[in-house]
Order: C-alpha cells, then structure tokens, then sequence
C-alpha cells in the first residue's frame, strides 16, 4: 500500500494520510492547516487530495486541525461515508458550521480590503452549506467494534484518551496473501487528565504512526498546574483585574471549568469571582460533554454519582451573544474569562487580550500548546508587545505557561505506551510534531526501544510492504528552502537606493518629512522584532 502526508507532517496541524492499496482510496483525518499565511496556503490545494477519489475517511477526533476539511472536500466531490465515534459525530455537528462561519467570515474580510485594492475577489474555502452536507455522510462506531468499509480492509477504533470520543485506529490491509496492519495513533492522551479514560492500549502493528506534540518534553503534575491557576486567580483578583485564559473550545475549556470546580471546592477560587465562559462553540461543546458520561473516567462518575456536576459553577456565566461578550470588557473588577482560540490567533479572546495584555494586575493563562507563527507563540516567547488588530500593545499583564492541562501525552507517556508494543520489527513515523521534538523523540525511541524511526515529510510518499519492508516512493517537496542571502541582498539594495533619494527626501516639506521618517521607523521596529525573535 502507499501512503501520502498530506498534512501534520512536520507541524502540528493539517493531519491527513491518504492510504491507497491495490482496490482502495481513503484518508485517515482531513484536518485544517492553522499558522502563518505560508501554512495555510496548503488548505487551498485540496484538488491535490483527489476527494472525489476517496472510498471512505477515518476520522481519529473532533479537532479542527483533524477534521477541518472534510466540508472542503465534499465541496470538492467526495461523497463517501464518514466514519467516527458518537461523541466525535455530534462535536463535528457544531464544529464544522462554527468553521464554515469562520471561513465566510474571513474571506469577507479579506474581499473587502481587495474590493479597495482593485484585486479579484477570493472565495471561501467552504460555507456552512457545505458543512450541512458533511452531515449525512457521517457513520459512528464504537470502541473494539472491528467493522470493514471496504473489501479487504479491518477497522478498529480505540478509546485515544486525548478528548472527549477520540480514537487510534488499526486498520488491517489484505494485498493478495498477505495482511498488514497499520495503527494511526491520532493524538495521543495525556494520562490522568481530567474527564476522560487514560489511552488504550495496543500491542502488534506493522507500522505505526505516531503524533510526536510534546515529543522532546514532559508536562508538569496536575497538581501543580491546580496550584499555578490558583496563583493567576489570586494575582488578579488582589489586584482587581481579569484572569484571561485562551482556550481550545472541546475539551481543554472543558477541563479548565472541570479544574475551577476544584479549586472552588478547595476555596481557592473566591465566591464573588465570575467565571465567564466566552465561546459559544465552547458552550455548546460543553453541554455535547454532559450528555455522553458514558465516556467519563471513573473519577468524574464518582463525583456525578455524589451529586457534583464538576462541569458547572455557581459563578458560572455562559455568553453566546456578541453584546454579553462585549459586556465583559465594560464590566470592572476581577473575573476569569475563558475564550476560544486557545492560541490566541482568531475569534473573541483577541478582544479580551486587547483589553487586558496592557495592565500589570491582569493575568493571561495559556493552557496548551502555541503553534510557530501563533500570537499566543510569541507571548509565551517572552514578546515585549503585542500588535492586535493593527495596534501595538505593550505586554504588562502577567504571563503564565501552565503544561498540565495538555490532552496530549508527554514524551515519558509516549515512551510508556510504546513499550505495550510487541512488535520487534515494527516501523514507526512520525506525524504532527515540529522536527525538533521529533528528532528528540526519534533518538530516545530508538536508544530505548530499538525501532526503526522515520519522521514523514509534508507530501511524502511511502510503500509500506508487509513485514515492515518500508520504501521511499517520492520525498516531500513543498519546504523548499528559503534564500536568505538573496532576500537579504535585495533588502540592502534598497536601503541603498533609498539613500541616493536622500536629497529628494529632504526637499520635501517639514509634514512630508515626518511621514516618510515614520515609515522608515516602522519598518526598523520590524526589523527589531525579527532578531528578538531569534
């Protein structure tokens, strides 16, 4: 069978594997590229991903950065059945119309500023018809029920322990006499965290891929994760200001009520301190939550069966209107406000931030990981200020970095769930991860463990024979390097040209002057902010 990357392949977004046998097409996951500009130009190359072609998709969870483009390739002509767990199913009915908006929304934007410029009009990368019609292609399955899509391959989904019905998938491939197996691992969870199980376990493959997020680090105890939120609340409440916390709407903002429910317990959490949940999708992502316990770890079923709903709070305040949103930020005095993205990039916490990043008592929380190119990147970088919006803010609020509260497994968890395997000649590759983490990951699986470690490439292709023979078929060829010495060059020359202008500059009037020298500090301010960020 062959295998493509097309996407999570050296980062931590656009997960999506095309697996072609010798009778069959389908993909496992269709996620949305999320970073800077040059990342999500791949969404729009989804003609490469031949949806019509497809048979069937895996879905491993709800993420968007797993499930993100499933209406672009309906769109696009796929018309084949969708399979996920319940849980995944009914986020993805909210999850995707939320994206559709976004992508409606952003594409107005965008036109407007070209409708200005003169330049043609761009379309969305789908609407929410489209989300619509991702709908009835959707098929669920339960956890250890083996099914067949189609002839000559086995499905098994596994309980991932990473968010609320996420999945590894096996999958057993029949070419002629011989049988492969291959195991997706999806996101892998963290273990002991906060409303669901710890991930299963697995023991034979073929091959396996791997995500590798936190591959060359640990998280921090759960306790003391409960312990730093406690002292942001502390911080801002003394001093009247607001705890701002961006948060992923499923699951993570899930667990940060969940961890709120303990510290109110504790008496950590003061009982004139509202707690804002500022995230439609979140809310109703929440209540998605409350109707499926059945997929609770045993400790949330202990506290429901108490009589504590550890998804609520007194103080609890849902805001599904842009009028209650706003509301916030023209109400004083200290309050906890959890608002999506949780990497700072889109949607209302860009409102919260600029309110609030500029005062010394505010506290901002981030509570998962920050991609490369990401606002909430480079504020956990250390960035002196901030631009949102188009205005420059000094970063004054006190930042914290609280690892605990990841869905994802640590490098030590990886390792751990690992050595369940009994599958000597079994090949790994590794998926959705920066390659510093991976090629951490990589040496330690292969120090410790003795496999044979292979770190995918975006638009890779790979044959997978059986017995683990692995083939190289076509190396990924979209990174291309960049030519900084030419980039450079060209900067220099026009600094160069610039200068023998500088006459002209100086005959300009006194107002004109100004402008110019304004422009010429904004671009050094630029320029500084490169090299800071080195």
């Amino acid at each position: 069978m062959k295998i493509t990357f097309m996407g999570a392949a050296r980062t931590v977004t656009g997960s999506c594997y095309i697996v072609e046998t010798e009778s069959v097409r389908f993909a496992v996951d269709c996620g949305l590229h999320q970073g800077n500009a040059e990342i999500e130009k791949r969404n729009r190359a989804i003609s490469d991903y031949r949806a019509k072609d497809l048979d069937f998709i895996l879905i491993t969870h709800a993420h968007i950065d797993h499930t993100g483009l499933l209406p672009a390739a309906v769109r696009a002509g796929f018309d084949g059945p969708i399979y996920m767990t319940q849980p995944t199913r009914d986020l993805l009915d909210i999850m995707l119309l939320d994206s559709a908006h976004i992508q409606e929304m952003e594409a107005e934007w965008e036109n407007r500023k070209r409708l200005r410029k003169g330049i043609a009009p761009v379309n969305p990368l789908y609407d929410q018809t489209d989300a619509v019609a991702t709908n009835p292609l959707m098929r669920t399955i339960q956890y250890g029920s083996s099914f067949e899509p189609a002839s000559g391959i086995t499905v098994n989904f596994k309980d991932a322990g990473h968010i609320l019905g996420s999945a590894f998938i096996e999958i057993w491939v029949k070419e002629g006499d011989d049988t492969t197996k291959v195991v997706f691992s999806g996101d892998i969870g963290h273990k002991d965290q906060l409303i669901v199980r710890n991930p299963s376990i697995i023991e034979k493959a073929d091959y396996l891929l791997m995500e590798s997020t936190y591959g060359d680090r640990n998280h921090k105890d759960s306790t003391n994760s409960l312990d730093e939120l406690a002292e942001a609340i502390a911080w801002s409440y003394s001093n009247g200001e607001k705890v701002v916390i961006p948060s992923f709407a499923v699951e993570r903002s899930q667990q940060l009520i969940y961890s709120l429910f303990l510290l109110y317990k504790a008496g950590k959490l003061p009982e004139d301190m509202p707690v804002y949940l500022d995230s439609p999708l979140a809310i109703r992502a929440t209540e998605i939550f409350r109707n499926h316990p059945e997929y609770f770890d045993l400790d949330t079923k202990e506290l429901l069966h108490n009589g504590d709903n550890p998804l609520s709070l007194p103080n609890l305040k849902f805001t599904l209107d842009t009028e209650a949103s706003q509301a916030i930020n023209n109400t004083s005095g200290p309050a906890v406000v959890i608002s999506a993205s949780g990497m700072a990039n889109a949607g209302r916490i860009k409102h919260h931030l600029r309110h609030n990043i500029w005062k010394k008592g505010a506290s901002i929380v981030f509570v998962g990981y920050q991609g490369v190119g990401t606002p909430g990147r480079r504020i956990v970088n250390g960035a002196d200020d901030i631009t949102i919006f188009g205005e420059k803010l000094k970063v004054e609020a006190k930042i914290f970095t609280i690892n605990g509260f990841s869905g994802h497994a640590g490098q030590d968890e990886m390792i751990d769930w690992l050595k369940h395997f009994d599958s000597p000649s079994m090949k790994i590759i590794l998926t959705h991860g920066e390659i510093k983490s991976q090629k951490v990951l990589s040496g330690r699986i292969t120090q410790e463990l003795g496999y044979e470690v292979h770190i995918a490439d975006y638009r890779e292709e790979l044959m997978l024979a059986p017995r683990g023979e692995m083939q190289p078929i076509l190396k990924g060829k979209a990174l291309q390097e960049i030519d900084w010495e030419f980039l450079l060059q060209d900067s220099e020359k026009l600094f160069g040209e610039f200068r023998t202008r500088l006459d002209k500059v100086k005959s300009q009037p006194f107002i004109g002057q100004t402008e110019l020298r304004d422009k010429l500090l904004e671009i050094n301010r630029q320029v500084i902010e490169l090299i800071s960020e080195l």
